[in-house]
């Protein structure tokens, strides 16, 4: 089959909308899905700087959502007709994916990021014939249809808007997770989150729900505005005595710390605005040695990575649409829709954070 898709040629060039094919259908345990809706993650972007990892030509997306049209073999639990959320891609063999831990799958990082899956990698090219790049984390979903894996579909009830819920699949899946599932925040604990972006931001409603006091540090205002209404306590990241403002808005520090950043001087202040026994998650990934300041690893402090929040898609996924149907969790708030033909439009307006979270939609259905 034919159809459009936006094809990433080269790390430097920008996203070309043009037709891709797909040579044969479904093979056992996958799905084909017409996209709704894909939002743009800040993963998708960080392949330009990828130092050639990831490979090129590419059809990129992992936050797609859509209906299902058509299924490979008996085992998929799915049927024709079924609304899916699409996460990421894993094994469900090695022992974490066994042990409800597929984020830290043994073949997370060659599913998803640097060649998905080899089964049938080569029957996914473009319309002159040239081979794309295997399924960018298990779905290449800025396009109008994707193959996926069955294992990363969640399915959703059809009357939702079913083109607004892909980032549920990784971005908002992250940030509410690491409240969620890494740090099982509750009433009375207290949060401190750096970067207000996607991810961020979902764990400021994350934490709300969870009845936890959250702080949100950012150096945008708009930024800050949007977490104050989400119902956080604003705090730019420039602010003098950053820890020791965190110290006293949480009364002698945050049990939680997360950071979105990557910056070495916010996560060593999101330390060290900690109390004792307190733990730091970071989401972002690090480019550079991570220099830790005297004393901000102490008293029982301790520093974790977190990888798609700890989550189990099949589960947390309900769990927040159910919050955001009962108004505890309104990620829309954050999505812009745009054509799929506005990718490039759409990703200028995420790197100048005009917008939080950008959803491609295909066919021109964007507003």
């Amino acid at each position: 089959m034919r159809f459009d898709a936006a094809v990433l040629r080269s790390y430097e060039s920008r996203f070309a909308v043009e037709e891709v094919m797909l040579n044969g259908g479904p093979a056992d345990g996958e799905i084909l899905v017409r996209i709704a809706g894909c939002g743009m993650c800040r993963t998708d972007l960080a392949v330009r700087r990828s130092a050639g990892r990831s490979p090129l030509p590419a059809v990129l997306g992992h936050e797609g959502a859509g209906v299902v049209v058509e299924t490979g073999g008996p085992d998929t639990g799915l049927s024709v007709g079924d609304h899916v959320v699409l996460s990421f891609d894993s094994c469900g063999r090695c022992r974490n994916c066994m042990g409800a831990a597929p984020a830290y799958c043994d073949s997370f990082a060659s599913l998803n990021l640097f060649g998905g899956r080899e089964e049938n990698a080569a029957r996914f090219t473009d319309a002159a014939g040239c081979e794309l790049a295997p399924r960018w984390f298990g779905q290449s979903s800025f396009a109008e249809y994707a193959m996926v894996p069955a294992r990363n579909a969640v399915r959703v009830d059809p009357t939702l808007p079913i083109e607004l819920l892909g980032p549920l699949g990784c971005g908002f899946l992250t940030g509410a997770g690491a409240v969620f599932n890494s740090f099982a925040a509750g009433p009375g604990d207290s949060i401190a989150v750096f970067g207000a972006g996607a991810v961020g931001l979902a764990a400021v409603m994350a934490a709300t729900a969870a009845g936890a006091v959250a702080v949100a540090v950012d150096r945008h205002p708009e930024r800050l505005a949007l977490a104050e209404r989400l119902r956080a306590i604003p705090l730019h990241a420039a602010s003098d005595g950053l820890p020791d403002r965190i110290q006293q808005l949480t009364d002698g520090g945050a049990q939680y710390a997360l950071d979105t950043t990557g910056s070495a001087q916010l996560i060593n202040n999101a330390l060290r605005a900690l109390r004792p026994t307190g733990h730091l998650g970071l989401v972002a990934r690090l480019h550079t040695a991570l220099p830790l300041e005297p004393g901000a690893l102490d008293r029982g402090r301790r520093i974790s990575h977190i990888c798609e929040g700890d989550a189990v898609p099949g589960l947390l996924i309900p769990r927040l649409i159910a919050l955001w149907q009962a108004e505890r969790f309104p990620f829309d708030q954050l999505i812009r829709t745009y054509p799929l033909a506005d990718i490039n439009e759409a990703e200028r307006d995420c790197d100048a954070g005009r917008v939080v979270k950008p959803v491609l939609v295909p066919e021109g259905r964007g507003r």
